[in-house]
């Protein structure tokens, strides 16, 4: 199953849950993000023809990350640009999410192993703003 979290029309994020299957290549990423995010699945013998990637100049506006759910449940809580809450989501063992854009914070709901992926190189606190959320307004989800 894909879950777009959707606010006001805006992809926040992609969650690719853990009972995903579809057979061959498959992008849950349009062409144009910074971070790709696909899946393949293939039966036993298929090859795929060796190939190295060209080195290639991208302009990289916004950081884009990149979930793996190893073990445990987590509550995502998503934010506007205006640092207004949205909405939540929970992820369990096996998911997988794309933070497209937006503010998120995390609670972890059962103790919990996760792999992040994100473009480098990373800025250490210059990569981001930190917020309190109960200084802002909230908002509800969709």
């Amino acid at each position: 199953m894909i879950e777009e979290f959707l606010h006001q029309g805006v992809l926040y994020a992609i969650i690719v849950r853990h009972d995903f299957q579809k057979p061959g290549v498959h992008f849950f990423t349009p062409g144009d993000f910074s971070q790709q995010l696909g899946s393949m699945s293939h039966p036993t013998g298929h090859r795929i023809d060796p190939h190295v990637h060209r080195e290639v100049v991208r302009n990289v506006r916004r950081t884009q990350e990149v979930l793996l759910i190893r073990r445990g449940r987590l509550r995502v809580d998503f934010y506007d640009e205006q640092r207004v809450n949205i909405g939540c989501r929970t992820l369990d063992a096996g998911d997988v999410m794309l933070l497209v854009q937006g503010g998120h914070g995390f609670e972890v709901l059962e103790a919990c192993d996760m792999i992040e992926i994100k473009q480098g190189p990373y800025l250490g606190d210059e990569d981001k703003v930190r917020f309190n959320p109960e200084a802002g307004t909230t908002g509800s989800g969709s």
